[in-house]
């Protein structure tokens, strides 16, 4: 029987992997499988060598260094010397990932890589990395798998695992009934991100500006997602400044607002690509530490940060980073979208384009095909 290996480091990691553990099940049901993950794999009947909770952990401190050097040296030497897989599959967390393919790709191990790290975004050194150690890149962006080519990889782009899993757009009506939002007036909906950093960066800049744009469109109507990690206490003092703008906060309910909302304020991230999927209208702003904005700089390797704009090769969305990063200017734009028709179809009818560059059969299933043909 073979054998496979499965590296994930967090929640999406592990999501990502059990859809394409179930699509190798159903080819052949012969594939012994193994796996650091979590909760989505463990239901598929993997077997856990551990379980990826701590490894989640963001940050320079030198604890979790040193335990991910730690596991890294685990799982080297239970594969070298114990379970033996006749592959490896990487999936996204590029750091621990990368350096562990290092010493597994000395032992022989043939390693295909699912969701690579952005590569094309930053650090492109590390595609050295990569040319040495990973036999086979499965790309989620067309656009990867040509810069792999370039250098003499073998990639094979097998589509956005988003496209599967976005839920379908709502009844927009029903929504607005269930919340009390009310039908006759626009909705701005703001996504300041999904951690404390982003919080305390973001989401007083991001409430200035939806400020200014009410006092420019009155009938306007606001709402805030919640992402689940952020807790009440972090918001909650600074949301009580703002209670004026009657803002409603919606927890758990991203997709409902990105497929609802007549424009959408965001931090940069895949939530872009989510909105792209759903044809919403929307900008994206970030700001973080001046010491911070000045390492990305230096290590960036493409001028554009959000990924639809990535993806079609040109400026859809308006990307208000750091110095751009300014209420007045943030309003001004969704202002455009709000009240500009010819703007606001533009930007929707190249949104739509989004959708049809990344579409394929199915991510997980093609994935699963060329695991269960070259393990």
């Amino acid at each position: 029987m073979k054998k496979l290996f499965i590296i994930t480091g967090e929640y999406s990691g592990d999501k990502h992997a059990a859809d394409v553990v179930k699509e190798i099940k159903k080819l052949n049901a012969d594939i012994e499988i193994e796996a650091v993950g979590g909760q989505n794999l463990a239901s598929t009947g993997v077997k856990l060598y551990c379980d990826h909770s701590k490894m989640s952990a963001m940050g320079f401190n030198l604890s979790i260094i040193l335990s991910h050097i730690n596991l890294g040296k685990k799982i080297a030497s239970y594969l070298k010397n114990e379970y033996k897989p006749d592959m490896v599959l990487m999936i996204d967390y590029g750091g621990f990932n990368l350096n562990l393919s290092k010493v597994l790709s000395k032992y022989g191990f043939k390693i295909y890589y699912y969701i690579p790290p952005q590569i094309w975004a930053s650090r492109k050194w590390r595609l050295n990395t990569v040319k040495k150690t990973i036999n086979k890149v499965l790309t989620i962006f067309p656009f990867e798998k040509e810069m792999y080519d370039k250098v003499g990889v073998d990639a094979e782009f097998v589509g956005h695992p988003l496209l599967e899993e976005l839920p379908d757009k709502i009844n927009k009506e029903e929504f607005f009934n269930q919340y009390d939002f009310d039908k006759s007036k626009k909705l701005v909906s703001i996504f300041p991100g999904s951690r404390k950093f982003e919080i305390n960066n973001l989401l007083t800049i991001f409430l200035d500006s939806a400020k200014i744009l009410k006092a420019k469109n009155p009938d306007i109507q606001l709402a805030l997602a919640q992402a689940p990690s952020i807790k009440d206490e972090l918001i909650n003092p600074i949301l009580e400044k703002y209670k004026d703008l009657n803002i409603k906060i919606l927890k758990n309910k991203n997709y409902e607002l990105l497929a609802s909302s007549d424009a959408l304020i965001l931090a940069s991230g895949t939530v872009a690509l989510e909105a792209a999927l759903y044809h919403t209208p929307m900008i994206i702003s970030y700001r973080g530490p001046m010491f911070l904005f000045i390492i990305y700089m230096l290590v960036r390797c493409i001028k554009r940060v959000c990924l639809p704009n990535i993806i079609m090769d040109k400026d859809i969305v308006p990307e208000l980073l750091q110095f751009n990063a300014k209420p007045k200017i943030i309003a001004e734009s969704v202002n455009k979208i709000l009240n500009n028709q010819q703007y606001r179809n533009s930007m929707i009818e190249m949104l739509k384009n989004v959708k049809q560059v990344l579409s394929t059969s199915g991510a997980a299933n093609k994935t699963a095909e060329i695991i269960t043909n070259n393990i």
